[in-house]
């Protein structure tokens, strides 16, 4: 009874755990290559989409997840190529795919992105909704969402999200955008004091600018004074050492030289 029971523990270790550890060995065997590997990958598809070879590194990603399919990076980093080369189907499926391997808010503003491209406004304010909650704190989320409200006809939505965007980065842009969609709407009303807030914002910009300008000039004299200063003490200090170098310098006494006897 014993064996038996020891013959089904070691078939259960063959069968599901052996196998487990050495694949493991393996990987870790392989680790320093696999590293290398991927690292070169990432730079030929970084490389590969600055200089717009969108085929080299459409196939450099696809070697990254053939590697490794659960890279939500790679997924994304596709999907953003894919959305460039106006396959948007396969860019909204990557974004998904990265979205549901790492809940990451930039996944989901990227679909809703194309989602707005093609005109799909719903799910591109849900997106954008989607993204907000994971991540509130990014202007260009709520600016997202008030281009797919406007196009969804909500003017009130669209007017809260870019006031929301407003609030975390006070643009003139932004207020302009808001103006926008009063005057388009009509109302004369909200128009007149959102184009005395676009005033108002383009005054406190240029004092902050003259501010910066003015600190920016007098860190520039300080420094410079700074150096006079320095290099003044600094011959000073020359040629004081010079004097008491040359105070110490001891007196040569010629030796005493008598007459030539005849």
């Amino acid at each position: 009874m014993i064996a038996v029971f020891a013959i089904l523990i070691f078939s259960f270790y063959l069968a599901f755990l052996f196998p487990v550890v050495k694949k493991e060995k393996v990987e870790e065997e392989k680790s320093p290559k696999y590293k290398a590997q991927m690292k070169k990958l990432w730079q030929i598809a970084q490389t590969s989409m600055k200089e717009r070879k969108p085929f080299r590194a459409e196939k450099a990603l696809l070697t990254i997840l053939k590697f490794d399919e659960k890279n939500a990076a790679a997924y994304n980093r596709l999907g953003i190529l894919y959305a460039k080369g106006q396959k948007y189907d396969e860019a909204v499926e990557c974004f998904e795919i990265a979205q549901s391997l790492d809940n990451n808010p930039a996944s989901i503003h990227n679909a809703g992105l194309i989602f707005l491209e093609t005109g799909a406004y719903e799910k591109a304010a849900m997106a954008f909704r989607q993204a907000i909650e994971l991540e509130g704190d990014v202007p260009a989320r709520y600016i997202a969402l008030a281009k797919a409200e406007e196009k969804l006809g909500s003017t009130k939505r669209a007017i809260e999200a870019l006031e929301n965007a407003y609030e975390l980065d006070p643009k003139v842009s932004t207020l302009r955008q808001i103006l926008a969609i009063y005057e388009n709407a009509g109302d004369t009303e909200a128009a007149t004091a959102t184009a005395a807030r676009v005033e108002a914002q383009i005054t406190k910009d240029n004092e902050a600018r003259k501010r910066r300008a003015i600190a920016k000039t007098r860190g520039a004299k300080t420094k410079t004074s700074k150096r006079t200063t320095v290099n003044r003490s600094g011959e000073t200090m020359k040629s004081k050492s010079a004097t008491v170098r040359t105070k110490a310098q001891p007196k040569i006494i010629k030796p005493h030289v008598g007459r030539k006897r005849i």
